[in-house]
């Protein structure tokens, strides 16, 4: 995985002040890292991986748990001198946006999020965490404690070299609209919720 850094700036947030590092892919997807200190090289250090939700984190959207884990991971940023929030390019579970919305569609009818995906021809999952293992190797982290109900995205950044050595759980509230999302994450996807 070919990654380049773009740009890097201040960033003061309503979780407090970072300094955002815009990175691109060879293929032209475009991630963020916030961070949280400066010092380089970093020793172990809190780190949400998240990937993009435009209709949950940017939307509001109740269908998910997306902009709540999102908050969440930033409020505990807020608390730590060092740590790290990565934004990945990979909206619907890797499906893409307009593929997101179209899985909706199936869900209106009954399906699950995962029926959903494999209907319109996906794998339930199809996130790829390198572009995460790839920034935190550029801030040369290699060890981290990840914010994170997902086992796939521990086993993967190990994968690509990160080790974890530490997970924090990511609780978020159930609603109507997303008692079935999580449950589909919790008994098919094996989340620890």
């Amino acid at each position: 995985m070919k990654l380049k850094k773009k740009a890097d700036a201040f960033l003061p947030t309503r979780f407090g002040k970072f300094r955002v590092f815009a990175f691109v892919e060879d293929g032209g997807k475009e991630h963020l890292a916030l961070v949280r200190c400066s010092h380089r090289p970093h020793k172990s250090i809190p780190v949400r991986v998240h990937s993009r939700c435009l209709t949950g984190d940017t939307l509001t959207s109740l269908r998910c748990d997306c902009r709540d884990q999102l908050e969440a991971s930033l409020r505990y940023l807020e608390r730590k001198k060092c740590g790290m929030l990565i934004y990945l390019d990979q909206e619907g579970r890797g499906i893409g946006l307009a593929n997101k919305i179209r899985a909706y569609a199936l869900q209106d009818r009954g399906m699950d999020t995962i029926e959903a995906n494999v209907h319109l021809g996906f794998g339930e999952d199809l996130r790829d965490y390198s572009a995460a293992a790839a920034i935190l190797k550029y801030f040369k982290v290699k060890d981290i404690s990840l914010l994170t109900n997902n086992p796939k995205k521990i086993k993967d950044l190990e994968k690509h070299g990160i080790r974890v050595v530490e997970r924090i759980p990511l609780v978020t509230k159930m609603n109507r609209y997303n008692r079935k999302y999580l449950e589909t994450k919790r008994k098919k996807m094996k989340h620890l919720l």
